[in-house]
């Protein structure tokens, strides 16, 4: 049989579906929220397409490989859009509704499998801050009787407060990362190359997961090590530098479960730290301390990146922080997006309310031969609650503990 006569789409429903990482009533709390937005907005169908919204809605996490996914979502229906290349994967994870999948056979079958689910005339809402010109155009010229609207802003402010379910698993998340931190510091020595230290992390992290949720997909948990001058950036990648004496360390365990990401991240030393070293150090401790404090509801962000930009400037090194303060927790990772608009820097004045999860991660970055030089960067997790936020990092920070011998 040639392609011409092979199918657009077809439907996978292989095996039984699996344990869901939430309950089915708490997805079916999310999507209610979903269609109330829709009905006060006239939106008829909703598309969502990045990893963080199909992950948020549906409790499946796509590896796109080059090619597109989504969940469409009217006030009748949900389905999940999934490639062939995945097999029965999507449907079974999916807990709410269907799932079409869309075949190689043809160039834009991803579309036509849209047609399916979505009518033309329709007001569409598809996340402009995920979605591509190009695909807009195609979308465009697929549905060329239909009104587009945004819904990536507004899914964003659906996830900034999370639920108690999600709090849960991040609090789990956070144990994890605090056991991938002590794996990391255990296999620091003179002379163990970075990867080694990571992989310490990543394996002790990994196997606490799968301890702690035996019916999860176990992906993407990862450790960031790195040492003297690779301390410089808040993402660089591991490599196969050796650990040197004096050297400055940073440590960045990131337990990923079913898509949501929670991390763990520290300053240290090898065998020692000089003078300069240790005065920077401090400093920065001292920031994280306040920021730690400052975490409560009814404070703006902003009010909290301009009250820690003081203590830096007070010390004459506020020209060398790197980024904010601190970020939100949910699904997101390395290559998922985040709530921007629950980031704790001076552009952002979004109010803290209970039950937001932010970090406190200052970072200053003092560039080779500068007394000090490297990366310096402890990072918290804060659940917001109704008083002030619960700290629920318990890996030490600063000298006493974090200078290994």
């Amino acid at each position: 049989m040639d392609s011409m006569h092979m199918p657009h789409t077809i439907t996978i429903p292989n095996g039984e579906k699996v344990v869901a990482t939430f309950t089915k009533a708490e997805l079916e709390e999310r999507l209610a929220r979903l269609r109330i937005h829709m009905a006060a907005k006239s939106i008829d169908a909703v598309l969502l397409t990045s990893y963080h919204n199909i992950n948020y809605f549906s409790d499946f996490v796509y590896c796109r490989f080059g090619r597109d996914y989504g969940l469409v979502v009217t006030q009748d229906d949900y389905t999940t859009v999934t490639a062939n290349i995945d097999g029965g994967q999507p449907y079974r994870r999916n807990q709410l509704g269907n799932n079409l999948v869309y075949t190689d056979w043809h160039k834009g079958n991803f579309f036509v499998a849209l047609q399916s689910l979505i009518k033309d005339g329709s007001r569409i809402a598809v996340e402009y801050d995920h979605m591509t010109m190009n695909t807009i155009g195609i979308m465009q010229e697929t549905f060329p009787g239909s009104e587009f609207t945004d819904i990536g802003a507004p899914t964003m402010q659906m996830r900034m407060v999370k639920s108690a379910e999600e709090i849960a698993l991040i609090k789990h998340g956070a144990r994890i990362a605090d056991i991938g931190g002590q794996a990391v510091h255990d296999a620091i020595a003179v002379g163990v190359p970075e990867y080694e230290v990571a992989l310490a992390g990543t394996q002790a992290m990994v196997r606490e997961i799968a301890t702690t949720f035996p019916h999860g997909e176990l992906m993407d948990s990862w450790v960031w090590f790195q040492s003297g001058i690779n301390t410089d950036g808040a993402h660089n990648p591991v490599t196969s530098r050796r650990i040197d004496a004096g050297d400055i360390l940073s440590l960045n365990c990131f337990p990923m479960i079913s898509g949501y990401y929670i991390a763990l991240e520290r300053t240290l030393f090898a065998e020692y730290a000089s003078d300069h070293h240790l005065k920077l150090w401090e400093i920065n401790c001292e920031v994280h301390r306040r920021g730690l404090e400052l975490v409560r509801p009814g404070v703006r962000c902003c009010d909290i990146a301009h009250e820690l930009n003081e203590i830096f400037a007070s010390y004459n090194v506020l020209q060398y922080r790197t980024f904010g303060y601190g970020h939100s927790f949910g699904t997101l990772s390395h290559y998922y997006g985040r709530e921007a608009g629950l980031e704790l820097r001076e552009d952002i004045d979004t109010v803290l309310e209970p039950n937001m999860v932010v970090s406190v991660e200052p970072m200053i970055m003092l560039p080779n031969g500068v007394p000090g030089a490297g990366g310096y960067r402890e990072h918290d997790i804060l659940v917001v609650n109704e008083s002030g936020a619960e700290n629920i990092t318990c890996f030490p920070f600063g000298p006493n503990h974090n200078i290994v011998a």
